[in-house]
């Protein structure tokens, strides 16, 4: 490996590490921010949905942009535009002024995985790109599991807003590597960005998920709610008839009609809407009604995610020799399994034998689940569509997660206890159940072998994949 390539590899890990640790460090955070700020079970919502709402609205144009504008540029405006914003949450003297930065947070995020990738995938030839990618999955990986620790360790001591601040120190020590890098000459591929849609989608999801957080307090009558959510069902409307006929548009509509692309997509909406909604409310929970500390409750989730970092090659693998459907089938199946087992809790709560093995369980599922379903949606496509195949995948697990969390405040109600926390585990069962149908019915195993995936496309999905939804 060069020195350039190093560099390369290393600005793509840190800058991947500071979007996917803000992803899993900020859950623990949410019952300390709305103590300090007010607001309660909507103010942690719109704290995880802000950001996952320009994320989950832009990430399918941000590829264009690194396309359009140079990888090495894009993502050191990624990096400024979110230490900034990171700044502005850190800051943050108020609920609103809070979700706003948050809103724009998410906005700098979108632009930091896809370009770090993108630079990967210029600067290595194709042998050593598999491998420079294997060694991005597994650093950025580790950001799952030191942010739930770190952020319970930084609550619990000098305050929710360090979770934010930290990272500036990643930020500062990729910029530093990024003055090494420059972009070459631009090419004469010429990058179409789909503008129209980018905004429809993000108007649909802004009034939508305003109507479903809202209505909580405000209730499906009033006409502050029922006014964004039609609006915002009209421009999702709008964003379905602009993509069937926009010349370039973000989501090519063409792709649902393959079947396991179809159905994989609709496996991982319902799949990690459920994975979402459960892991949203298993911190808060903790926190909040069975009295543990932020890094308590941080520490409590961990053994799901090195569960999926240990064990989602093993089953890729079995995946690959076997076809997919069997585990995209189980792994659901047994998640939701999980969650039901958590069914057991009661005050005074032992996290031991009541929610640990639930825990262990779900874990398990998970690890079934993720490569097998990454497999099925981008090998079911052409080799040269697999990038916005993983693009599109990716944006669906975010915006379902984004809807799961929106739902929140309908599922617990007026108050957050033992029966309301039994209602969410019931509900995200139901979900995974679903998820596990849909894959056991409409999956298809493909002869072998199968389209070659680019390791840069299942990459793209690796955020997603072990760290169960609301991500960057």
């Amino acid at each position: 490996m060069t020195s350039r390539e190093l560099v390369v590899l290393w600005v793509a890990i840190l800058s991947s590490f500071v979007a996917f640790l803000d992803g899993s460090i900020v859950n623990v955070a949410l019952p300390a921010i709305a103590a300090d700020l007010g607001g309660g079970l909507v103010t942690q919502q719109w704290v995880l949905d802000g950001y996952l709402l320009t994320l989950g609205s832009l990430i399918l144009v941000a590829g264009a942009l690194s396309d359009a504008h140079g990888r090495v540029r894009v993502l050191r405006a990624g990096l400024l535009l979110f230490g900034t914003a990171s700044l502005l949450c850190a800051a943050a003297p108020s609920g609103p002024v809070l979700v706003a930065a948050r809103l724009f947070q998410g906005a700098a995020a979108a632009l930091l995985v896809p370009s770090s990738l993108a630079l990967i995938t210029s600067a290595f030839e194709e042998e050593p790109r598999a491998r420079a990618i294997g060694l991005w999955t597994g650093w950025t990986g580790t950001a799952f599991i030191v942010g739930p620790v770190l952020g319970g360790v930084l609550v619990d001591t000098i305050g929710w807003r360090w979770v934010f601040g930290i990272n500036v120190v990643p930020i500062a020590a990729t910029m530093l590597l990024l003055l090494r890098l420059h972009d070459p000459a631009r090419g004469s591929t010429e990058a179409h960005i789909d503008v129209p849609g980018a905004l429809l989608a993000a108007l649909g999801l802004a009034g939508t998920v305003y109507a479903l957080i809202m209505q909580g307090t405000l209730g499906w009558a009033s006409p502050l709610v029922l006014a964004p959510f039609a609006a915002g069902l009209a421009c999702l409307a709008g964003f379905i008839w602009w993509q069937a006929r926009a010349t370039h548009p973000m989501m090519p509509l063409g792709l649902f009609r393959i079947r396991n692309f179809g159905i994989g997509n609709l496996a991982t909406a319902s799949i990690y809407a459920g994975l979402s909604l459960g892991l949203f409310m298993i911190p808060i929970f903790l926190q909040e009604v069975a009295g543990f500390s932020a890094l308590a409750a941080g520490l409590a989730t961990i053994p799901l995610t090195i569960m999926s970092l240990s064990f989602s090659t093993l089953f890729g693998t079995l995946a690959g020799k076997h076809g997919p459907r069997l585990f995209m089938g189980l792994g659901p199946f047994l998640g939701g399994c999980g969650f039901l087992l958590m069914l057991t809790s009661r005050e005074p709560l032992d996290y031991w034998w009541q929610i640990l093995p639930g825990v262990v369980l779900f874990g398990l599922g998970l690890s079934i689940t993720v490569a097998p379903l990454t497999a099925a949606v981008l090998g079911s496509i052409a080799a040269e569509r697999s990038g916005i195949g993983s693009a599109i995948n990716n944006a669906v697990a975010r915006v379902a997660g984004l809807v799961a969390v929106a739902t929140t405040g309908t599922i617990v109600g007026a108050t957050l206890d033992y029966g309301s926390f039994h209602r969410v585990l019931v509900v995200t069962a139901a979900l995974l159940f679903a998820g596990a149908a849909i894959s056991a019915i409409g999956i298809r195993n493909l002869p072998a072998p199968g389209p070659h995936v680019a390791p840069e496309a299942a990459a793209a999905c690796h955020d997603r994949n072990v760290n169960g939804g609301p991500k960057p």
